[in-house]
């Protein structure tokens, strides 16, 4: 009974605005940092900010001392095999935690706790990497600065969790609103390509013919279809604005970098970029 309730008090204190009442409902599994870091995304993606908070302070709580100790013993982010990135795993977790812990406060319009949580990773755990389970690391510590100059400008752009998924989403999304070469989509699909350009090399050259055995088996081939679909939204939005050349670079280097990529339309069914694009590219005709 003690032991449970200062289990409690620990949770209470940790969070600014957790309501107590909802405290108890919060499981810590076996207490490892990747199962907290875990817990701490299924509730950002569930828009439980009380819930993040608590699994993010728990990590911290826990192994902060231990990241502190990895992050001093680095002039440079890990590089090699998996397994040696792996190694330093309580400041990978510990940074992706302060990460989910600003995108937290920042989905909550808390400015000031946000920027606290984004500049501390930045400034104590620069080193961090997080595991995307599609296969790579990304750099928290970068995502952080991303954000906190999005938050100093009043910037509405929302990168989520940097999956290609989700920025292609977005390019999707802010298409119809394309106005000049500043405009939010172009942000988002140079976003996929930069991220996502060397996997997507790779997948490509992996191939000989469109993937075609299942559903599952396309969905694979993530980066691949997500380049060449940012691709394409990139030539559709250079066209809507006038800019025939860019659209037909922006075209040109889909059909001959990422021509295997499939994109998922939301109604059941897969579709090629790149036969879209040599469409497009008859309708803009020789500049």
């Amino acid at each position: 009974m003690k032991k449970a309730f200062l289990v409690l008090m620990v949770m209470v204190a940790g969070v600014g605005f957790l309501n107590p009442t909802s405290a108890v409902a919060y499981n810590f599994g076996d207490f490892k940092s990747e199962t907290l870091v875990s817990k701490a995304w299924a509730a950002l993606k569930a828009e439980d900010l009380e819930g993040v908070l608590v699994y993010t302070n728990k990590c911290l709580e826990l192994y902060a001392e231990e990241a502190k100790k990895m992050q001093a013993s680095l002039d440079d982010y890990p590089e090699g095999a998996n397994e040696d990135i792996f190694a330093y795993w309580a400041l990978n977790d510990v940074a992706t935690a302060l990460f989910i812990q600003g995108e937290a406060y920042r989905r909550a319009d808390k400015k000031e706790e946000a920027m606290e949580a984004f500049k501390k990773l930045v400034d104590e755990y620069t080193y961090g990497q997080a595991w995307d389970t599609n296969g790579w690391f990304w750099k928290p510590a970068e995502a952080a600065k991303e954000k906190m100059a999005m938050l100093d400008s009043g910037s509405v752009l929302d990168f989520g969790d940097y999956s290609s998924s989700f920025l292609t989403t977005q390019g999707w999304k802010t298409l119809d609103d394309v106005e000049d070469e500043n405009s939010a989509v172009f942000t988002y699909t140079n976003k996929v390509l930069s991220l996502y350009e060397d996997k997507a090399k790779s997948m490509q050259e992996s191939l000989n013919e469109y993937p075609w055995q299942s559903r599952e088996v396309i969905f694979n081939y993530w980066a691949l279809n997500d380049v060449g679909t940012s691709l394409f939204i990139q030539g559709q939005a250079y066209k809507k604005i006038g800019k025939n050349k860019e659209a037909r670079e922006a075209y040109e280097k889909l059909i001959n970098d990422y021509f295997y990529a499939q994109s998922w339309d939301p109604q059941g069914w897969f579709w090629k970029p790149a036969e879209a694009a040599h469409e497009a590219l008859d309708e803009i005709g020789e500049i």
